[in-house]
């Protein structure tokens, strides 16, 4: 057991300065101590031998010699006559000692002995014994009624037992004193306390099994004045724990996810080759899905509406006997986080540019998300069989955007490919494999599994499928997975190819069932052994995320006052959305609320995945919402609900058309716009008044026509004088609508008079718009 040895009490031992040990210290090159810190042995041991050369001596005889004699008692001293002081002879005093002794005589008493035999005699002990009791009885409350004197002897007993004490301590050695703390220590079983960053004063006491009070004692004597709920810091509460004799270790919070995940690194030696992870990236209609196809032999463009990839898929091919793993993302701006999402995943970016169209928008967008995730890039150039191909063009292009082409003496592989006639393919596997054997792709398949969801979709029959892409380890059927709010154990595994499989190792796609809800694109995921914990995080991260969707919705201030007084005069188009993959869904909800403008808001206050439902048509009932349904279609309840509700329902195959509709809709909600429309032009010739209609204008239509509804704008010398409406149109004496080009007529005006010859009428009126 470590003794704790202050710099004080070392000062106080050796009855030297304190300031003197602590300069000491400092002098032998170590910190610089406070008087009441504690000592290492290695401090106390340089400190004693310090103490011990300075005061060491020479000779033993001559530090015995230097000590004081005795002097003799004034009764052991004879004074001569000239003042001298002689000791009296020791003998003598002897004597005399023998005489004193000598004079008292002795009294002699006569010993009488009594000889009881007790073989024949029987002694009854029990009486005795109650005799005994009761005097002891009686005697204890003779003595409690007695008063007892104001100087008895107890008080006199502990004065003495008090001198005592100080007497032993003062004569108490350094060794000795050690020795009875490491025996005090010893008798009381250690206390140990874990104490945290942060813990209030009642813990504290509880911890160390001590009342509240006796805690605060110790905190002010320190010169902290704290209450019971007050917090107290690890190294405050530490020192307050070694004043009870308490060992202290600092407890170190561990959150679910370091329990639950491997947190260290893979080691260089588990290392091994893995396949790369390709994603294939471009504008829309560059033949992105249609290179897939010419690699893998098989027809996916024609299953899918409008030619456009709706969501991302994965797949394993074979070239030169090397395992490549594409992603095909879509190429539609709505999918641009998607998008992001899978150039995180990946190692090597194939670029799909179009020969005879060049760099489009999205390309430019492909090559950003690229460059972010720092993957390797490799420009396929597109439709090299079209006449109009130019694929120098193309690599022009690319050096605007700091890709340089191997042929034009850069490090950006370019490869002319046809997918169509299947043209340059193999050469693009061939880069991909070259690639990759230079970045060296390896991971560690003797883990637990981790990765990434590429797509999830909630199947009728299966539950929530989900599409992963291993990055680590190898996930086994059923390992337990947990992947966002998610978890479960893995039930079945499919491959690409739609075998069922048992393990799936590093960069291999595969789809899994048996999650209790549908992930979200994008989502991580890990293979954990404990199922428990894995469902208590899931928890966990569910209210974090309904925790956040409550603090989302802000509340009113007198610093957003105005702000939400104007929000509300703007108009709200809420749509619910459904879909048959998230991706999906989340691509088109983007999508939607992109539209929103200073005068219409659309809001998707729901986006899911599946078939629309009856709760699908009551939250848009409730809510006023439509419903916009993408490759899903309604079932016959929900159908029949929202038939009698008069819920709007859209089905839609091509995003494209999903979003023209709803821009339509918008515009029906748009505050009309007031445009003018020119109607003709008069010249004023004659000006007459009529006592019973006031100041006519004889006009002539020189231009257009004129009507009774038009508005008139007087101008004069090219100067707008002002403008009025018509008060009446006559033609002759009669009252007409309309008087047409080359006619004349008389017109009067409603408030203006001051009409003089030659002035220009310019008939026209307001109509409303829509954009």
């Amino acid at each position: 057991m470590t003794i704790k040895y202050k710099v004080s009490d070392v000062a106080k031992d050796l009855n030297v300065p304190a300031k003197q040990i602590v300069d000491l210290l400092a002098q032998k090159g170590g910190e610089v101590k406070k008087t009441g810190a504690n000592l290492t042995e290695e401090e106390v041991n340089l400190v004693f031998e310090h103490f011990t050369q300075a005061n060491s001596e020479s000779s033993l005889d001559a530090y015995l010699d230097s000590a004081p004699k005795p002097q003799p008692k004034a009764s052991e001293v004879l004074k001569k006559a000239d003042g001298t002081v002689v000791e009296m002879n020791t003998s003598k005093k002897k004597a005399d000692k023998k005489k004193a002794e000598a004079k008292p005589e002795p009294v002699k008493r006569e010993v009488v002995t009594k000889v009881v035999d007790t073989r024949t005699v029987d002694v009854n002990l029990d009486r005795f014994n109650e005799k005994f009791d009761e005097l002891a009885s009686t005697k204890n409350v003779e003595n409690r009624r007695k008063p007892q004197p104001a100087g008895n002897k107890q008080k006199f007993a502990n004065n003495r037992n008090k001198k005592g004490q100080n007497f032993q301590k003062r004569r108490e050695t350094e060794a000795e004193r050690l020795q009875r703390i490491q025996l005090e220590k010893a008798r009381k079983a250690q206390l140990k306390v874990q104490i945290p960053e942060e813990i209030t004063v009642g813990e504290l006491a509880t911890r160390l099994k001590q009342t509240a009070a006796n805690v605060i004692k110790k905190l002010m004597g320190l010169g902290v004045m704290a209450s019971v709920s007050e917090v107290i810091d690890f190294d405050t509460a530490s020192l307050i724990a070694d004043e009870f004799g308490a060992k202290v270790e600092k407890e170190v919070h561990v959150s679910i996810e370091e329990r639950l995940f491997e947190q260290d690194e893979d080691p260089e030696e588990s290392l091994q080759e893995r396949p790369p992870v390709v994603v294939v990236m471009g504008h829309v209609d560059h033949g992105k899905t249609s290179i897939l196809d010419a690699i893998r032999k098989s027809h996916v463009t024609a299953g899918e509406a409008g030619g456009i990839t709706q969501h991302i898929g994965a797949y394993q091919v074979v070239a030169d006997g090397k395992v490549i793993t594409f992603l095909d993302t879509p190429g539609h701006e709505a999918f641009t986080s998607m998008r992001a999402r899978g150039a995180n995943l990946t190692d090597i970016a194939v670029l799909v540019v179009a020969a005879d169209d060049g760099i489009m928008p999205q390309t430019v967008e492909s090559i950003n998300h690229a460059k972010a995730a720092g993957v390797s890039i490799i420009v396929a150039i597109n439709k090299m069989d079209k006449p109009t191909a130019n694929p120098d063009r193309v690599m022009e292009q690319l050096t605007q955007y700091e890709l340089v082409p191997e042929q034009w003496g850069g490090d950006v592989i370019c490869v002319p490919v046809s997918a169509l006639t299947g043209a340059g393919i193999h050469d693009l596997l061939e880069n991909i494999n070259l690639v990759a054997e230079v970045k060296e792709l390896k991971a560690n398949p003797d883990r637990r599994a981790k990765g990434a969801v590429i797509e999830a979709r909630l199947d009728k029959g299966q539950g929530p499928v989900a599409t992963i892409l291993v990055q680590k380890g190898t996930l086994h059927k059923g390992d337990c997975v947990i992947a966002g709010t998610a978890v479960g154990r893995v039930r079945t595994m499919k491959n690409d190819k739609g075998q069922f499989i048992e393990e799936a190792g590093p960069s291999t796609p595969v789809e899994i069932t048996g999650l209790t809800e549908v992930p979200s694109a994008g989502d991580l995921f890990d293979a954990v052994a404990d199922e428990k914990l894995a469902r208590e995080l899931a928890d966990k991260r569910a209210a974090e995320e309904k925790e956040r969707q409550f603090s989302s919705y802000q509340k009113v201030t007198l610093d957003n006052l105005f702000s939400q007084i104007a929000e509300g005069e703007r108009k709200q188009l809420d749509i619910i959305v459904k879909a048959d993959v998230q991706g999906s869904a989340e691509a088109v909800k983007q999508s939607l609320e992109k539209l929103s403008n200073d005068e219409v808001r659309v809001k998707v206050i729901h986006a899911g995945v599946g078939a629309i439902n009856k709760s699908d048509v009551m939250l848009a009932n409730a809510g006023n919402a439509i419903i916009i349904g993408f490759n899903v279609r309604p079932d016959p309840v929900a159908k029949e609900e929202a038939a009698q509700c008069e819920v709007e329902m859209r089905m839609y195959r091509v995003i494209y058309d999903a979003i023209n509709d709803v821009t339509d809709a918008m515009k029906g909600m748009l505050a009309p716009k007031i445009r003018e429309v020119e109607q003709g032009r008069l010249e004023v010739r004659q000006v007459y008044k009529i006592s019973s209609v006031g100041l006519v204008a004889g006009s002539y239509v020189q231009e257009g026509k004129i009507t009774r509804s038009s508005k008139i704008r007087v101008v004069r010398d090219g100067i707008v004088i002002t403008e009025d409406e018509i008060a009446s149109l006559r033609r002759f004496k009669d009252d007409v609508k309309e008087v047409a080009q080359g006619y004349e007529c008389g017109v009067t005006l409603e408030k203006f008079a001051d009409i003089k010859e030659g002035d220009i009428f310019e008939a026209y009126i307001l109509e409303e718009y829509r954009d």
